[in-house]
């Protein structure tokens, strides 16, 4: 079931499986603000039952970065331009980023696990939106690379906090600072990704995990993914005291003694 297709994003609904495609290979599936919007929106249409959303892009590239026409001096139709957006009041340019950022905050819900899957060039907005999901699987000719600072800006889509996270600072650091290419073994080797595959398994692979995950008790699964997100902002006996609270749910659960 189709229930979003424009502005380069299609969001399918298959059960409990979602499937956002970026579906623009002509252009790279370059970024715009309307894409944003669009995987916004799609972020609110995927229905309470799916339990997995799989991102995925069609053509040879993942996602080369925004969109080249953003550097012109009128930007896009109807949008704002960078001149426009840094004339601007404080608070006026921090609603605007804040507005593009809503596209990359709704993949690591609790409710759902996200999975990236990654061919060729995933560079700058499109290295920050393999960032945004929980899990990356990607095929052995992929590509990642943090461009934003060769243009005098700062990766600003929500992708430094997990990147720092998965590869730590140092590299993260140098990852950002040289804007080069992070290929595939290194990523698997970092972290980055989960898991690297030849180009032609890269569904099958996805397919394979969305259904090792589906096996797993959804509850279990949601308190699970919730400590683990929030153990890095918690002390170690924080983080027991969190994991006591949610076995007793799970329990109380188990034993059929919750409303």
């Amino acid at each position: 079931m189709t229930l979003l297709d424009k502005d380069g994003v299609r969001l399918t609904v298959d059960d409990t499986v979602a499937t956002v495609t970026l579906n623009n290979p002509a252009k790279r599936n370059a970024q715009s603000p309307a894409l944003w919007r669009a995987l916004a929106e799609a972020g609110k249409l995927v229905p309470g039952t799916v339990r997995i959303v799989v991102l995925r892009a069609e053509g040879k590239s993942f996602s080369a970065g925004l969109d080249r026409q953003a550097f012109t001096p009128e930007g896009f139709d109807g949008e704002p331009s960078f001149l426009d957006m840094a004339r601007g009041s404080d608070s006026e340019l921090d609603a605007t980023i804040a507005g593009y950022q809503e596209a990359f905050t709704w993949w690591r819900r609790n409710d759902m696990v996200s999975i990236a899957a990654v061919q060729g060039h995933a560079v700058g907005a499109g290295f920050q939106l393999a960032l945004a999901c929980d899990l990356r699987v990607c095929a052995d000719d992929a590509q990642f690379a943090m461009r934003e600072t060769s243009l005098g800006l700062v990766p600003d889509l929500t992708g430094t906090h997990p990147l720092v996270g998965l590869v730590g600072y140092a590299r993260a650091l140098e990852i950002c600072a040289t804007g080069r290419f992070v290929h595939a073994e290194e990523a698997e080797r970092t972290g980055l990704a989960n898991l690297v595959v030849p180009a032609a398994e890269l569904d099958g692979a996805v397919r394979d995990l969305a259904a090792a995950l589906l096996a797993a008790n959804r509850d279990a699964l949601v308190e699970t993914k919730a400590l683990l997100r929030g153990a890095v902002h918690r002390t170690y006996e924080e983080q027991r005291a969190a994991e006591r609270a949610a076995q007793a749910r799970r329990l109380r659960d188990l034993a059929g003694l919750t409303d």
